[in-house]
């Protein structure tokens, strides 16, 4: 039986276990990336374990998502991350020079490799071949110590492209047809990947427009094969020696398919407040716009923005809608400078922003209080732009600049044959995307500034957990529905993330979308558990989000089901993660007095998967454990860095980084 692209992939980084469907794998990684966010805290947890140099191929540091430097406290957190990259050996990428997946897809990502990243969107560069997962930051810390990097081996789906993309419609509409037929749920537990001839019509960057969004469909990651097209983008980047043919077997054998006619799409736009609310936007054509950016890690690219530059040649933005560009990285910002793209844009009434993340995660270009913004990122949680009640639609670059001609969503289309002189831009590459001469926002290790970590008075130390005891009980601090995301448990605005650094400062925003007195009455009850519906924790691979909560006091989390990567990040922080079934999840309140009647840490270590939870001391349920052997030491142990120091003092291997 032939291999899909996919386990070729893994079978060439396989360290431990076998390639069988939900059985636990251990692969090698030959690069990982982090950002200035999750990066404090893997460099402090890589030099908590011991470790002096990094073991990968390949380590890169980025700062893309705090990068307005709002006081002293985002300066030394990139400072830090400057000496971090120069004294451990990493490349590092100043602030403002892009986003970690843009910069990196420019500069690293090569087929065949794989990528772990502490972002949840490091999968994009699964458009040119590459195998690339976003995970938590301590993950990231140990495969750059030389540990394996270990999942359950995921489902493999084929997803069958045909026929060529009509007019106005794009890549960014292939990814949101996929959310409206699989919602944000759809992907957990597999891997994504693309064949059909149907791709043949598909750029590189219109792919890493897909596999970057394929994280909202929950997925473990998505990737393309390689063909004439990945060569001629790497060509382009002057980066064409690393290319390698890569595509599945002719009688590849996959776990499901799905089939997307490329030729039936149209424009769709994804409504508020979830990516996977899905519907052609002349639906909602028609609704009044007063925000539209063009931008993010999954639009922000030179060929995303330049069909803005078309649409709006001779033209004005509507007056009552504010027009913003923010480019994936300094590179397209550069190219679109010297093709005179960027005067056209701004004679039309754009304001151009600096190449970060920041509208996306709330920091910056922040909605009007009740008004509509129109924008072409990956998510649209509830308040995750910055404002809570917001309204933010998720579209293509082409859908966003005729909403700002129109001052109203409308379908470019109609738009077209509105004005009767407004042409599909089309999808164009550049023809090199080398500007020319050295990066100096690049700084590579052998050009390392710091040989030592200068710490400012805002970053701390890494908190450890105890090793799990024998009994957990505490009541439900907190009972919460479907959906929750690591927006809600730890918000990523400005105000909050310089302290990414201070987790006891941190922690005091802990859940404070949901309920604003969590955090205080969390210390207060010493334990406790949180209280969860579907798909708990989905979105960014923050491990704050599991950090924060352990540091208060918690416990555990009994939720129906668990997003893949704040699963993990559960474990690596000493936090047990139990499913429960809808019955109970209904039945028990907050407040209820929760006790795991068994002997945990037993339990745990030895293989229980069947846990019996007591009530109020009135009604029992069953809730279960879905760990393997590994998860389960790092679980008893008291999370990973604890787990990890154990075995290298023990001299045992586990999750211990391998020596040179």
């Amino acid at each position: 039986m032939g291999q899909t692209l996919t386990e070729k992939i893994l079978d060439d980084h396989l360290v431990e276990g076998k390639l069988e469907t939900g059985e636990e794998i251990g692969i090698e990684i030959d690069q990982v990336l982090t950002q200035d966010t999750t990066g404090t805290m893997v460099w402090l947890q890589f030099e908590a374990m011991d470790l002096d140099e990094v073991q990968t191929e390949l380590a890169a540091q980025y700062c893309d998502h705090q990068t307005y430097q709002f006081d002293f406290k985002n300066t030394d957190d990139h400072r830090f991350l400057r000496s971090a990259a120069g004294t451990f050996g990493a490349h590092f990428s100043r602030p403002g020079n892009g986003i970690c997946h843009n910069v990196h897809k420019e500069n690293f990502a090569a087929p065949g490799k794989t990528l772990l990243g502490s972002d949840s969107h490091t999968p994009t560069p699964g458009g040119l071949g590459e195998l690339a997962i976003g995970a938590g930051g301590i993950d990231i810390a140990v495969a750059m110590g030389g540990g394996s990097y270990y999942i359950d081996m995921p489902e493999v789906v084929n997803v069958r492209l045909e026929g060529e993309l009509p007019e106005w419609a794009t890549a960014k509409d292939v990814i949101l047809e996929l959310l409206r037929r699989l919602s944000v749920k759809g992907g957990v537990g597999k891997v994504l990947e693309y064949t059909g001839p149907g791709i043949e019509s598909l750029s590189v960057p219109e792919r890493t427009t897909i596999t970057n969004m394929g994280t909202e469909l929950g997925a473990t990651t998505s990737i393309f094969p390689t063909d004439e097209k990945t060569e001629e983008y790497l060509d382009a980047l002057g980066r064409g020696d690393e290319y390698v043919e890569l595509s599945p077997d002719e009688d590849a054998e996959y776990d499901d398919e799905i089939v997307v006619d490329l030729s039936d799409l149209e424009p769709l736009i994804a409504k508020p407040s979830m990516p996977d609310n899905v519907v052609p936007v002349r639906e909602v054509a028609g609704q009044s716009v007063d925000q539209v950016i063009i931008g993010s890690c999954t639009n922000g690219a030179y060929e995303d923005i330049l069909p803005a530059a078309k649409m709006l040649e001779g033209r004005t933005i509507d007056r009552k809608t504010d027009m913003i560009v923010a480019p994936g990285s300094k590179q397209a910002s550069e190219m679109l400078a010297r093709e005179g793209h960027v005067a056209e844009l701004m004679a039309a009434g754009v304001n151009f922003s600096e190449a970060t993340c920041g509208a996306c995660i709330g920091i910056g270009h922040v909605p009007a209080s009740d008004s509509v913004s129109l924008r072409t990122f990956n998510r649209n949680f509830e308040g995750r732009s910055g404002i809570e009640d917001d309204s933010v639609y998720l579209c293509s670059p082409e859908v966003a600049t005729a909403a700002a001609l129109k001052g109203e969503i409308v379908d470019p289309r109609d738009l077209a044959d509105e004005l009767g002189d407004l042409e599909d831009p089309g999808f164009e590459l550049g023809d090199r995307y080398d500007t020319g001469g050295e990066d100096p926002d690049l700084i590579s290790p052998d050009e390392a500034v710091d040989d030592e970590l200068v710490k400012g008075p805002n970053i701390g130390d890494v908190p450890l957990k105890d090793t799990m005891e024998a009994d957990l009980e505490g009541p439900a601090l907190l009972k919460m529905g479907d959906n929750i995301t690591t927006d809600h448990i730890i918000p990523a605005t400005q105000d909050i993330l310089m302290y990414r650094s201070n987790v006891p400062k941190l922690s005091e925003f802990t859940l404070s979308r949901v309920d604003d007195s969590f955090a205080e009455r969390a210390l207060d009850a010493d334990g406790g558990f949180l209280v969860a519906g579907e798909n708990y924790g989905q979105g960014s691979s923050r491990e704050h989000a599991a950090l924060c909560p352990m540091y208060l006091g918690v416990e555990g989390v009994l939720a129906q089901s668990f997003a893949r990567i704040h699963k993990a990040n559960l474990f690596n922080f000493g936090l047990i993660p139990l499913t429960i079934d809808e019955e109970t999840y209904e039945k028990i309140e907050q407040g209820d007095d929760v006790e795991i009647v068994d002997d945990v840490a037993e339990a745990v270590r030895s293989g229980q998967e069947e846990f019996t939870v007591r009530v109020n001391d009135d009604w029992e349920a069953t809730a279960y454990l879905d760990a393997s052997e590994r998860e389960r030491e790092i679980l008893a142990d008291g999370g990973k860095l604890a787990h990890t120091k154990k075995q290298a003092q023990s001299g045992g291997s586990g999750a211990t980084p391998a020596d040179d």
